[in-house]
């Protein structure tokens, strides 16, 4: 939606479902997931939906819920496969993917302003509920966020002055 004229455009038209767009930082390119190649995929597309191609590996899992990092050289991902659930970053044309974390469930990643550390939820399930932890690029630091109660679904505030 253009905030200025309120005229809306559709990105995109094929029968799958296409959610979860993030736009790169120079508003250039949006990364995307669906569903079309029958599992959740991710794709990139120019700003006004022209060239969308997938960048996600073949085979490999369900990759969901993308996201651009501040910087605009990788995205941050959750990928589904063998029972757990991690996430990751790769290149924004697919390549140099790296697992930062794995486990149960873990979802949702967000990029510190600086873009370089992740903040994602993780759900152990039972009773324990799901709970804040934040992971560096290096995928060697990662450090669980007190919350006084479950969390999830996290993301950064702009730097304050």
């Amino acid at each position: 939606m253009d905030l200025r004229t309120k005229r809306l455009v559709r990105l995109t038209s094929t029968p799958a479902i296409d959610t979860a767009p993030s736009y790169s930082p120079d508003g250039q390119q949006v990364v995307f997931e669906s569903d079309r190649g029958g599992s959740q995929q991710l794709y990139v597309m120019s700003a006004d939906g022209s060239n969308q191609r997938r960048i996600s590996p073949v085979g490999e899992g369900r990759y969901s819920t993308p996201v651009w990092s501040p910087r605009g050289d990788v995205i941050a991902f959750t990928k589904q496969g063998s029972g757990s659930f991690s996430i990751g970053v790769m290149r924004t044309d697919g390549s140099g993917e790296r697992i930062l974390t794995e486990g149960y469930h873990n979802e949702g990643p967000t990029w510190s302003p600086n873009g370089r550390v992740l903040m994602f939820f993780r759900d152990p399930g039972g009773n324990a509920g799901p709970k804040l932890f934040t992971v560096d690029l290096t995928g060697y630091n990662e450090l669980q966020v007190p919350t006084p109660a479950y969390a999830s679904d996290p993301a950064w505030s702009p730097p304050l002055s």
